[in-house]
């Protein structure tokens, strides 16, 4: 059976088990949303009512509209102070249009696929977002888990409506707490951190968050009884205007101030709603792609544009502004949010109870909502997250953590900008200091100092550069490497062109150019000889060649292979050859000589063959390499788990042929050349061997025969063995390990 057959499905094809995770989730969503809505509202000096209708305007329409599948929309925390001062200027119905027009532009903004801003948020910025939140959440629940502080559950700046800020509350808590409220808030506590731990509880159909919120509702009805110090006020209570009708409830709604529509201070309020309303939906929709456990991208211009619908919307009927609201989107992914129907069922959930079920609503202690966000608020704000950006380095820490106490000192909004202008610091900081990439290039032709440009070439780099230029020592060659590069700012071109055609010269050194765009008026250049010519073969020893080759492994070995203009060298090389080295070398497809080596076209003649054995025509190459075009260096190359050498073995004395066990007519004469490096005695108990020791005694077979190899060539090449008597050339063996990639060269010197 299928995964797909295995879970029961409704008759949408949403599986049961995502759909009764949203129904949860949009449920406990709701019940933290409806005091968050009421205390927005009350923070912004506005119709309680109208930070209703921003959360059912958010969770059904922008909830239907939205690409994210589990941010989730209401009026904002973060929108309060501008909100405030915009009611205090404008009046609450000219306010209102004020709103509808900032919808237009986010509508406006969301057509112009605005949202690509999105992706130039620091990752450590949204972490501190993240975790400030989190912070945020405990500092401002703590009172309301004990049972103090009135102050509106909406409101998450520093600063409060009553004078106080975040610390001054929590030091008034001494001798002011209630205790029926506190024992509420308390027991709700133990409760999610119990039900997150136990397992029977953890798969119960039974959500933590709505346990909790039965349980304040009965521990609240249970203190009434109690009477003082028991009792808790109504303050302590969620309050939801009540109605005595429908037609009662809908005279609760506003509607905008048309005849405002002249006014431009409406206008100037609907540009700076529009602006922090959108920047905050675009910091706090990366922030819950961040939380969400299937790491979903939402679509950052199509949730610009439903916020938009949403707001004109929500401005029409007398609603708050809105935006995606962190707090109420961590809520839904750890009730188990999957989708979009999450908040949507919010949405319907805060219409149907705020118009049919105010009372049994106003019933819900503050205590055990609080307890739910306080615990929210641990799980943003982990020791976990902070060790992991600790860990990135300081680059990725110190905004972290500055937006972190920024968010928490001040409100979201200037927080992120503090951090977002750090983040720029932290960057200009960097491109000042370590624009570019010095690295020393060893050519044939001699040193190169290669400068690999950034990805961005800013004029802030431009004095790095000159300095970097200017420090260049006369005689030598400069390549200014710019493959990875996409923008180069004007200043600092001019100073490439004055280097090139003016500066350089003067000096005495060579420029050479790569990879710069067409646009810039700047053609690939190499000026300096990155291969083999005749000169250069003509002047180095067999000692120099052997310490070439030696450089270029180190470099293969680290991942510095040098710039190299292949299509130069095909043509440089297509009228003559004039190699350094003749390696002979295993057909082995793990021991490549030219990347092994870090060797370009024309370097090496390379003469490969099973095993690195010699013969007539292995010699006869060889003799043509160093006797005919003058090669200065033979070097004989085996290595480790040699398949060839692997067969010699497992064939000595033994019955069988080559020929008969691998199919293969023509190894035969190779297994015998490799089988004069083994020892007999040593052979005799390869029977008892482990495997480890058996590969190491196959890689000592292998050994033997590069130096075999080494003395067969002098032995069987009159002419090889008189250019190494008149030390013309070198010949030196060596073993290349395939599972490190080091050589041990068997010779010191050459």
């Amino acid at each position: 059976m299928t995964t797909e057959e295995s879970v029961p499905t409704s008759p949408t094809g949403r599986s049961i088990q995502t759909l009764s995770g949203d129904l949860t989730a949009g449920l406990v969503v709701f019940l933290v949303a409806l005091p968050l809505c009421l205390g927005v509202a009350l923070a912004s000096g506005a119709p309680l009512l109208s930070g209703v209708v921003a959360g059912v305007v958010g969770g059904i329409l922008v909830g239907v509209l939205s690409g994210s599948q589990t941010s989730v929309s209401g009026p904002a925390a973060g929108l309060t102070a501008v909100v405030a001062v915009q009611i205090g200027t404008l009046g609450f119905q000219a306010f209102l249009l004020a709103v509808v027009l900032a919808g237009l532009i986010q509508i406006a903004l969301g057509v112009a696929r605005a949202g690509f801003i999105a992706a130039f948020f620091p990752s450590g910025v949204i972490k501190g977002l993240l975790a400030a939140i989190g912070v945020i959440l405990i500092l401002k629940q703590i009172p309301h888990v004990l049972g103090h502080d009135p102050d509106p559950e909406g409101d998450m700046a520093f600063q409060q409506p009553d004078s106080r800020n975040t610390f001054s509350a929590l030091g008034e808590l001494f001798g002011r707490i209630e205790p029926g409220a506190a024992a509420i808030g308390l027991v709700s506590i133990a409760v999610l951190v119990v039900w997150g731990r136990w397992k029977l509880l953890k798969q119960s159909p039974i959500p933590a968050p709505l346990a909790v919120v039965l349980l304040g509702v009965g521990g609240s009805l249970l203190c009434r009884h109690l009477g003082e110090p028991w009792l808790i006020e109504s303050s302590h209570l969620v309050q939801v205007p009540v109605a005595d009708s429908l037609a009662g409830f809908l005279g609760f709604l506003q509607s905008p101030d048309f005849s405002q529509w002249a006014n431009p201070a409406v206008y100037t309020a609907a540009m700076m709603l529009a602006a922090v309303a959108s920047l905050e939906t675009l910091l706090n929709l990366e922030a819950v792609d961040k939380l969400d456990p299937q790491q979903r991208t939402s679509p950052p211009s199509r949730e610009l544009l439903a916020q938009g619908i949403g707001n004109v919307a929500a401005g029409l009927i007398g609603g708050l502004p809105m935006t995606s609201v962190i707090i109420r989107s961590s809520v839904n992914i750890n009730a188990g949010g999957k989708t979009k129907l999450a908040a949507i069922v919010h949405g319907v959930l805060l219409l149907v109870s705020v118009a049919f079920l105010p009372l049994w609503l106003n019933e819900i202690p503050l205590s055990c909502l609080a307890a739910i966000l306080l615990v929210t608020g641990v799980k943003l704000a982990s020791p976990a997250l902070v060790k992991q950006m600790w860990d990135e380095g300081r680059y990725q820490f110190v905004p972290f953590a500055l937006t972190v106490v920024a968010i928490v000192l001040t409100d979201l909004l200037i927080g992120v900008l503090i951090g977002l202008a750090v983040s720029i610091g932290f960057i200009l900081r960097s491109n000042a200091r370590r624009p570019i990439r010095r690295i020393v290039e060893k050519h044939m032709g001699g040193a190169v100092l290669r400068i690999e440009l950034a990805n961005q070439v800013s004029f802030l780099n431009r004095a790095a550069l000159g300095r970097t230029l200017n420090e260049v020592p006369r005689g030598g060659h400069v390549l200014l490497d710019a493959r990875s590069t996409y923008y180069i700012d004007p200043d600092v071109l001019d100073l490439i062109r004055d280097f090139k055609e003016k500066t350089g010269p003067a000096h005495g050194v060579e420029v050479s150019l790569l990879g710069f765009r067409r646009k810039y008026d700047l053609e690939d250049q190499i000026q300096y000889v990155d291969y083999c010519t005749r000169d250069i073969q003509d002047a180095v020893t067999p000692g120099q060649v052997l310490e070439i080759l030696k450089d270029g492994h180190e470099r293969f070995r680290k991942g510095e292979r040098l710039t190299r203009d292949i299509g130069r060298q095909v043509q440089a090389t297509a009228s003559g050859q004039h190699p350094l080295a003749v390696v002979l070398s295993c057909i082995d497809s793990r021991a490549p000589i030219e990347l092994i080596f870090d060797l370009g076209v024309g370097d090496i003649f390379s003469v490969r063959i099973a095993g690195n054995v010699t013969g007539q025509k292995v010699l006869g190459s060889v003799e043509y390499g160093c006797a005919v075009v003058g090669a200065k260096l033979i070097l004989v190359m085996g290595h480790t788990r040699c398949g060839a050498v692997t067969a010699a073995v497992d064939l000595f004395r033994s019955t069988e042929t080559a020929a008969e066990t691998t199919g293969c007519q023509h190894l035969e004469s190779i297994i015998e050349e490799i089988q004069q490096s083994i020892d007999p005695l040593a052979f005799q108990g390869i029977e008892q061997l482990t495997e480890p020791e058996r590969e190491s005694f196959i890689n000592a077979v292998a050994r033997r025969n590069v130096l075999h190899a080494v003395e067969m060539i002098l032995r069987q090449s009159p002419t090889l063995e008189a250019l190494v008597r008149g030390g013309r050339i070198a010949v030196v063996g060596a073993m290349y390990d395939v599972v490190t990639g080091d050589i041990e060269f068997l010779t010191d010197s050459a």
